[in-house]
């Protein structure tokens, strides 16, 4: 993400990642003291670090006799600093400004302003063309040296940028272990930083952290506080991935206080959104709210699309849970205009699922089972390609691993009777490889037959359970209603119906939250439960609405379960905010007749009397006799006035 000169901008499609990193573009370090001295300083302060080397390309401008080779160290630093500061353009633009005077192909001023240009490249196509260059100044260096180590860093971290880190993972890991990179130094750094992230995407989250604590320590030993907030702002994105969302908190609490006195807006923007995204797992949404809008100004301002949209998703989530879902269903329609295309692929996914709780919750039961059959189709996928990235990885790895150990072989001149040894016990960790490489397989293909049948599952309740009582929801009541009817006009039995609403209940979510308001819709399905007869049906209609129908049931009887249900209500405890607040209904009753032949003609005779009943007080119970209110009685029994 686009954090400081250590990120991936966010507006790559094909990043599909949720970690921020890049490697520093210094990892050479330039000959001259005094212009190390400046790239030290872009560290710690990158805007102060360019207004002092544009001082100095000033001061020397025009002035015969300037050394090339010192100019182009320079522009490397300028392309640093631009690079930390988020402005990707002007540090190309600076790269190869330094690139044009002329250096050596083995000069480390080349190295470094290589490095620069390609680490300041988001687009397919330039990735593509920055890794060419990269690989061919590669092979022009000699083999072990400083220059070679650091192009292969900068190599990983493109192949990465491609959302390929089974690719990544060899360049970084060689690198990692070169001997140019002994432990402590800077290149090993550079190295483990970039490694963080292959390991985050590959699901290792241990070698992840282990990893981010070498570099954390690193940044701590040398008080360089920009590098210090990006690596704590990783540190958080790993912990939260393990669910541990107390010290994923703690970290990008930690990164944005660094974040702050640098100025650097866009970190403040990252930080803020992932403790937003955070608190909103463990459902603290009002919190979460305020921090998601605080980030949104600061992602228009750059015009990172995909963020926008990201933290576009988070709000809809929020308003979800908040009990809005119409506000929620119109953000996430805007955020899946494109279907994703514009959007890492990676968090598309979940977007769809989110859209079908919250078709489901609008009662839009067609809509939510095509969201989540998309959801159903991409996650199967996604699971898929992550497995297949993770074996190549693996691959990739042991081909590494044996790579490194063929040269130290060859450096210690071993005999030939140990080389042949050796090969043996690498061709049994092949075989071990394969064998394990088949286990994996087969596991997937009994998780996917697992997930196939949860997800049907998941879908035939979704389809016919409310999520939040438990009860039938519209659809299904409406169902079951039908065949209640049907049953009626068989047998030639009476049918009653009501249409129940729970009076003030706006206050309560008004005083007391939409956490008490979602307690008191669980509370009412379990005391319906609980009252009701064997044959009764009873759902959610809508909102704080819900409907009952008693077969074989006469006015009389249906008047007394009333009763029954409300004395139950009134015992639900509220919140002391409640200020003397009880749980009360109002209800409109209507039976079979003549006139009424249809379910949807019964439930408009029960909803007229409902009607009538809250323009009467609330509290109340009125019925509809055909097709007319005929008689009323308070919701206790006892006639209204």
């Amino acid at each position: 993400m686009l954090r400081s000169g250590r990120l991936i901008r966010p507006f790559v499609a094909l990043l599909c990642m949720l970690l921020p990193w890049g490697a520093r573009a210094d990892c050479v370090g330039s000959p001259y003291p005094r212009i190390r001295a400046l790239q030290h300083l872009s560290e710690a302060d990158a805007a102060r670090a360019v207004r002092a080397v544009r001082a100095r390309l000033a001061a020397s401008a025009g002035k015969p006799g300037a050394d090339p080779r010192r100019q182009a160290a320079l522009y490397a630093v300028l392309a640093q600093s631009y690079s930390r500061l988020e402005l990707d353009g002007e540090a190309r633009a600076a790269a190869l400004k330094g690139l044009s005077l002329g250096t050596d192909k083995r000069d480390p001023v080349r190295v470094d302003l290589l490095e620069a240009y390609a680490e300041n490249v988001y687009d397919a196509p330039g990735i593509r063309a920055a890794l060419h260059s990269i690989q061919t100044a590669t092979a022009a260096q000699t083999h072990g040296s400083l220059n070679a180590t650091c192009l292969r860093i900068t190599e990983g971290i493109l192949e990465y940028r491609l959302d390929r880190p089974d690719l990544a993972i060899g360049p970084l890991t060689r690198a990692y272990r070169s001997p140019q990179a002994p432990r402590g130094s800077e290149p090993r750094m550079f190295a483990a930083d970039a490694l963080t992230a292959v390991m985050r995407a590959l699901g290792d989250y241990r070698e992840a952290l282990a990893l981010n604590r070498q570099v954390i320590a690193w940044d701590l030993a040398h008080r360089a506080s920009l590098s210090l907030s990006v690596s704590k702002y990783v540190r958080g994105t790993i912990l939260k991935l393990m669910h541990d969302y107390t010290g994923a908190i703690r970290e990008f609490t930690a990164s944005r206080v660094l974040s702050v006195p640098l100025h650097d807006l866009q970190g403040i923007a990252f930080e803020d959104l992932r403790i937003c995204e955070t608190r909103v797992a463990i459902g603290d949404y009002r919190r979460a709210a305020g921090e998601c809008r605080r980030a949104l100004p600061a992602f228009i301002a750059a015009h990172s699309t995909d963020v926008i949209k990201e933290t576009r998703a988070v709000l809809a989530r929020i308003d979800l849970g908040e009990g809005h879902p119409r506000r929620a269903l119109a953000e996430l329609n805007g955020v899946l205009d494109h279907a994703g295309e514009d959007m890492p692929p990676r968090r598309v996914s979940i977007l769809y699922l989110w859209r079908a709780r919250t078709n489901a919750a609008l009662g839009r039961y067609r809509q939510a089972y095509a969201d989540l059959a998309e959801y159903s189709r991409r996650i199967t996928a996604d699971y898929g390609a992550e497995r297949l990235r993770q074996a190549a990885a693996m691959r990739a790895r042991f081909a590494t691993d044996e790579e490194i150990e063929r040269n130290r072989d060859l450096k210690h001149e071993l005999a030939l009777s140990q080389e042949r040894s050796r090969r043996q016990a690498e061709e049994l960790k092949r075989n071990a490889a394969i064998f394990f490489s088949g286990l994996v397989v087969i596991a997937l293909l009994i998780y996917i037959s697992i997930a196939s049948s949860r997800h049907r599952r998941a879908l035939v309740r979704l389809a016919t359970i409310d999520g939040l009582t438990g009860l039938p929801n519209r659809r299904r009541t409406a169902e079951l209603a039908n065949e209640a009817l049907q049953a009626a006009r068989a047998r030639s039995e009476p049918l009653t119906v009501a249409i129940i609403d729970l009076d003030h209940f706006k206050s309560i979510n008004d005083c007391c939250g939409h956490a008490a308001g979602d307690h008191v819709l669980r509370e009412v399905g379990r005391a319906a439960l609980q009252v009701l007869r064997a044959g009764d049906v009873f759902g959610r209609w809508g909102g704080e609405e819900f409907l009952l129908v008693a077969p074989n049931t006469t006015l009389d009887t249906a008047l007394g379960i009333l009763e029954r249900l409300r004395a139950s209500l009134l015992a639900i405890e509220l919140p002391t905010s409640a200020a003397g607040l009880r749980v009360k209904l109002s209800a409109g009753l209507a039976t079979l007749d003549a006139k009424a032949v249809t379910l949807d003609e019964l439930i408009a005779s029960a909803d007229e009397a409902l009607y009538e009943a809250k323009s009467q007080g609330r509290d109340l119970v009125r019925i509809a006799a055909h097709g007319r209110l005929s008689t009323t009685r308070s919701a206790g029994g006892a006639p209204g006035h």
